[in-house]
């Protein structure tokens, strides 16, 4: 059974690129998010196991939807995708539930560790 994924970005491009980042022969069935509004819903519907997320989009920013992922009692892991990365961004992030910061551009040696550790793929 694939597993659900959620690659939240406004960006067109940014999103492409995160999913060749991807491990190729990782079962996964990716959903897509232009906004926070869109990565919640998707969230609510069951398709996030793992949502990939960038702080700066617009109608609800990254900051916002782990808040109110936090709210919902977050059962997700969400690994954000971001070009801020000031400490204290990272730090909040954390703060907020978020399992790992990963910079951009990203590649594919900066997510297989992260999916690794936390069993997400083998």
């Amino acid at each position: 059974m694939s597993l659900p994924i959620v690659i939240a970005d406004d960006s067109l491009l940014a999103r492409k690129v995160l999913t060749k980042a991807l491990p190729q022969d990782w079962d996964v069935d990716i959903a897509y998010a232009s906004n926070g509004v869109e990565a919640l819903e998707l969230y609510r519907a069951g398709k996030a196991s793992v949502m990939f997320l960038d702080l700066t989009m617009p109608d609800m920013t990254g900051f916002q939807v782990l808040e109110a992922l936090q709210h919902e009692d977050l059962n997700t892991f969400v690994i954000v995708v971001s070009a801020d990365v000031q400490p204290m961004a990272q730090a909040r992030v954390r703060t907020l539930g978020a399992i790992a910061f990963v910079a951009k551009p990203v590649t594919p040696e900066a997510v297989l560790p992260i999916l690794k550790e936390y069993g997400l793929y083998v």
